[in-house]
C-alpha cells in the first residue's frame, strides 16, 4: 500500500491509540528501549508502514497521525538491548500488542518465530532471533468506544443484597439452540437469558475473564483450547471469540441490557501475570515492550519471580506498569459500565518486597479512586508465593472468596466428625477471619461450587476426579474434593441414591442462601449440572465445559432449579439473612435480647461441651437484626434455622411473645410444602435443613 504518512509530536496522554475525529494519537510505555517503531497494516494483514515515534516524554513515547480512522491495525517493534542476563529482551524483528490496545483482531498463531530466541540454539533464550514474527501475531485495532447508552444505569446493589451468578460467557449460552447468537456477548444479552437469571433472582452475573487471552501451544496441540481464560494477552480488549459481529459495542450491549433486568456484571480480571509465560514464552507484548519494568524478575534477573504458577509475574509496584492497571480497571467501568471486579490470585497484587501487605499501594490507590473505590471489589486471597494464603487479610472495602466456606459446608453435610462447630462459624459469616477493620459481614463470598473444581452435581456424583479428557492423564485438578458419591461413582438410576443427591444438593444450597456473607452460585447448578467429575475443565470448550440446559432449557433436575428459585427468593425476602453487620449474640438496643442464640435440640443454650462434642451433626441458631444496627434499616422479628446432618431431631422451639408464633416456610425433606404454624415441638427430618420464620398469624394482634 503506498501511502503518504506524516507523523508529528502527538500527546503522551492518554496512553494507547487514541482517535479524536481527525486522526490518531499513539502512546506507549517503555523505559529502557532506545527507539519504538509503530507498525501499521492493512485490512488483510500485511504490514504497509514502520514510522518511529518521534518523541518520549517520561518514558512514554508518542506521535499523532492525521487520517487515520476507527479500524486501523496496528503494533510496535521496541529497540533496545538484548541481554537477559540483565533482564532485558528487546527485539526489533517481533511484532509486540499495544498494552493499551482497545480491541485486537484474533490470536497468535504459534510459530517458533513468536520467540525473541532461537529455539533450537543450545544456550536457549540468551540466543537471538531475527525472524519476523508479525505473520503470526494479531494486531492491535483502533477503535472508537463511543456508544449511546441512553438511561443506562448502574443496579448499585449493596454488596450485602447482592446474590453473584459465576458464569461463562461462551459456556453459558453454547448449549441452547433456541438463542440466537449462542456462545458470545450477544447470546448472554438474549431475552432467554435475561429471563432466566431474573426468574432464578440473582442480582450480579460474575464472568470468567473476558480480556483477550491466549491459547497455549500445549493445549493446541492435543486439540485443546484454553476455554476459562487466565492467560491474558490484553487488559483492554474484549476477547474476540465471544463477538458476533467483531464489534466491541457487543460487550457494552451486553452490559446495558443485564442492567436493564437490574443485574450487575462482574469481571474475573488477572493482573497478576501474562500470557507471556517464563524466559522460554513467545515475546508478544509487555516482554518485548520494557521486560525489566513490566516483570518482576529474580535475583538473577535472567529468570521471572513465579509466585503465580504461570511462569512470570506481574510487576504492580512499578508506578506506570500500576498505572496500565488502574487505566484498564477504570475503562471498564466508565467506557464499559462494568460493576466491579473479582481478582485472580489477588495476592500478588498486595505483595511487596516484605511479602503481602494489606496496605499496598495497589490496595490504596483502589481506596483513593473516585471512580474505583465505588464499584465491587472481590479478591482470590492467595497465591503460590510465601506466606500467600491471605483469607481475611485484605482491607475495607474488599470482599473476598471464602474456600474455607466451600469446605467446611462439603464436610458437614458428607456426615465428617468435628464439623458442627466449624459450620457455624460459617452460616454466622466467619467473624474471625473478617470482622476487623469495621470491614462489612458480606465481606465473605461463600460458595459451594466455582469454576475451578466439581460442580455441585458432580460434589454429590464422584468421589475421584476424571479429567483424562484434559490430556494429562488425571494428574491435573485437586485430588481431594470434599465430594460424596452416595454408594455410586457418576450417574446411576437407582431412585434411591438419586433421591439422596437431590436431598443433598438442596440441603447444600439452603446452607448457602440462609449464611450471613454474599452468596455466590456456579452457573448451571440450579440445573444439575455435571462435567462427568471433570474437576478442571479449563480446557474443555466443548459440551463437558458448556451448561447442560437439557431438552426443555430447565436443566437436569428442574425441580431443584424450583428450589434455588424459591430459596433465593426467601433470602431476598428476608432482611436477617442479608444483614450488614455481624452477629455476636451481643444484646441489642432496642430490647435488650441478642441478635444470635446457639440452642441445643432441647432449647437449652450451646455450652462448651456441646460445641467440642466430635459426633455433634447439628446445629440451630435464632436470628434476629444485628445489635448496632441503625433505627432506619430493615427490621424482622426473627428466625429459626436448624441445620441437621443426622438422624431425625425433636426440637423444642423457642417461646415467641406479642402474639406471634413460628411458622415453617422452608424444609429441605419437604421442599414444595406449604408454610404452616409449628408445634412448639417440632419435627425435623433426618438429613434436612428447616427455617421458622416468627410473625404474626391471622386474627392475632
Amino acid at each position: 500500500m503506498n501511502q503518504q504518512v506524516t507523523i508529528t509530536a502527538g500527546r503522551p496522554f492518554p496512553m494507547g491509540a487514541t482517535f479524536d475525529g481527525e486522526g490518531v494519537n499513539f502512546a506507549i510505555f517503555s523505559q529502557h528501549a532506545t527507539r519504538m517503531t509503530l507498525c501499521l497494516f492493512d485490512d488483510q494483514g500485511h504490514e504497509y508502514l514502520l514510522i518511529d515515534l518521534p518523541e518520549n516524554d517520561g518514558h512514554i513515547w508518542h506521535g499523532y497521525i492525521s487520517g487515520l480512522r476507527p479500524g486501523q491495525q496496528y503494533g510496535y517493534r521496541a529497540h533496545g538491548p538484548y541481554r537477559p542476563d540483565e533482564g532485558h529482551r528487546f527485539n526489533p524483528h517481533k511484532l509486540l500488542l499495544d498494552p493499551y490496545a482497545r480491541q485486537v483482531s484474533g490470536h497468535p498463531i504459534w510459530h517458533t518465530a513468536l520467540m525473541g530466541y532461537d529455539v533450537s540454539a543450545k544456550h536457549g533464550d540468551l540466543t537471538f532471533d531475527t525472524r519476523n514474527s508479525a505473520p503470526y501475531m494479531p494486531r492491535g485495532i483502533v477503535v472508537d468506544p463511543t456508544f449511546s447508552w441512553g438511561e443506562d444505569q448502574p443496579p448499585r446493589t449493596p454488596l450485602e443484597q447482592s446474590v453473584i451468578y459465576e458464569a461463562h460467557v461462551k459456556g453459558l449460552t453454547a448449549g441452547r439452540a433456541d438463542i440466537q447468537h449462542r456462545g458470545s456477548y450477544l447470546g448472554l444479552a438474549s431475552d432467554e437469558m435475561l429471563e432466566h437469571l431474573t426468574k432464578l433472582g440473582i442480582t450480579a452475573i460474575e464472568l470468567l475473564p473476558v480480556h483477550a487471552f491466549l491459547d497455549e501451544q500445549h493445549l493446541l496441540t492435543k486439540g485443546l483450547t484454553n476455554y476459562w481464560g487466565y492467560m491474558t494477552t490484553s487488559f483492554f480488549a474484549p476477547e474476540p471469540r465471544y463477538m458476533a459481529t467483531g464489534q466491541i459495542a457487543e460487550f457494552q450491549h451486553m452490559v446495558a441490557r443485564l442492567h436493564s433486568a437490574g443485574i450487575e456484571v462482574i469481571l474475573d480480571v488477572v493482573y497478576n501475570h501474562t500470557s507471556e509465560g517464563n524466559q522460554f514464552g513467545p515475546t508478544l507484548s509487555f516482554r518485548g515492550l520494557d521486560n525489566a519494568s513490566y516483570y518482576r524478575l529474580a535475583e538473577s534477573p535472567r529468570y521471572y519471580i513465579n509466585d503465580t504458577g504461570t511462569g512470570n509475574t506481574l510487576n504492580v509496584n512499578h508506578p506506570m506498569v500500576m498505572r496500565m492497571v488502574m487505566d484498564s480497571l477504570r475503562y471498564w467501568v466508565k467506557v464499559m459500565h462494568v460493576d466491579g471486579f473479582r481478582f485472580d490470585l489477588c495476592t500478588v497484587l498486595g505483595r511487596t518486597e516484605t511479602g503481602f501487605d494489606r496496605n499496598a499501594p495497589f490496595f490504596q490507590a483502589i481506596r483513593q479512586d473516585p471512580v474505583l473505590s465505588r464499584v465491587k471489589m472481590i479478591a482470590e486471597p492467595w497465591d503460590i508465593g510465601p506466606g500467600g494464603y491471605q483469607l481475611g487479610a485484605y482491607p475495607p472495602p474488599w470482599a473476598e472468596w471464602n474456600d474455607k466456606y466451600r469446605d467446611q459446608v462439603r464436610a458437614f453435610w458428607r456426615g465428617d466428625v468435628d464439623t458442627a462447630r466449624k459450620l457455624a462459624s460459617r452460616v454466622s459469616g466467619s467473624s474471625l477471619r473478617f470482622d476487623h477493620d469495621r470491614r462489612s459481614a458480606a465481606s465473605s463470598v461463600n460458595f459451594l461450587t466455582a469454576h475451578d473444581g466439581f460442580t455441585l452435581m458432580d460434589v454429590v456424583s464422584y468421589n475421584d476426579k476424571h479429567n483424562l479428557d484434559n490430556g494429562e492423564e488425571n494428574r491435573d485438578g485437586h485430588s481431594d474434593n470434599t465430594s460424596d458419591n452416595m454408594g455410586v461413582e457418576g450417574p446411576t438410576t437407582d431412585p434411591d441414591i438419586r433421591a439422596a443427591r437431590a436431598l443433598r444438593r438442596r440441603n447444600m444450597m439452603a446452607t448457602l442462601l440462609l449464611s450471613q456473607g454474599t452468596p455466590m452460585i456456579l452457573a448451571g447448578d440450579e440445573l444439575g449440572n455435571s462435567q462427568g467429575g471433570n474437576n478442571n475443565a479449563y480446557c474443555q470448550d466443548n459440551p463437558i465445559g458448556w451448561v447442560d440446559w437439557g431438552p426443555d432449557n430447565t436443566g437436569e433436575d428442574p425441580e431443584f432449579l424450583a428450589f434455588c428459585r424459591k430459596i433465593i427468593g426467601f433470602r431476598n425476602a428476608h432482611p436477617i439473612l442479608r444483614q450488614k453487620r455481624f452477629l455476636h449474640a451481643k444484646s441489642r438496643l432496642i430490647d435488650g435480647v441478642p441478635d444470635l442464640f446457639w440452642r441445643r435440640a432441647d432449647g437449652a443454650q450451646m455450652t462448651d461441651a456441646d460445641w467440642a462434642d466430635p459426633a455433634l451433626r447439628h446445629i440451630t441458631l435464632e436470628l434476629r437484626t444485628a445489635s448496632g444496627t441503625p433505627e432506619y434499616a430493615s427490621l424482622e422479628y426473627a428466625l429459626f434455622l436448624v441445620f441437621n446432618a443426622g438422624p431425625g431431631l425433636l426440637v423444642t422451639l423457642p417461646p415467641t411473645t406479642n402474639g406471634r408464633s413460628w411458622v415453617r416456610h422452608i424444609d429441605t425433606a419437604r421442599p414444595y410444602a406449604a408454610a404452616k404454624p409449628a408445634k412448639p415441638k417440632t419435627r425435623v427430618r433426618a438429613n434436612s435443613v428447616v427455617v421458622l420464620v416468627q410473625e404474626a398469624l391471622p386474627g392475632r394482634k
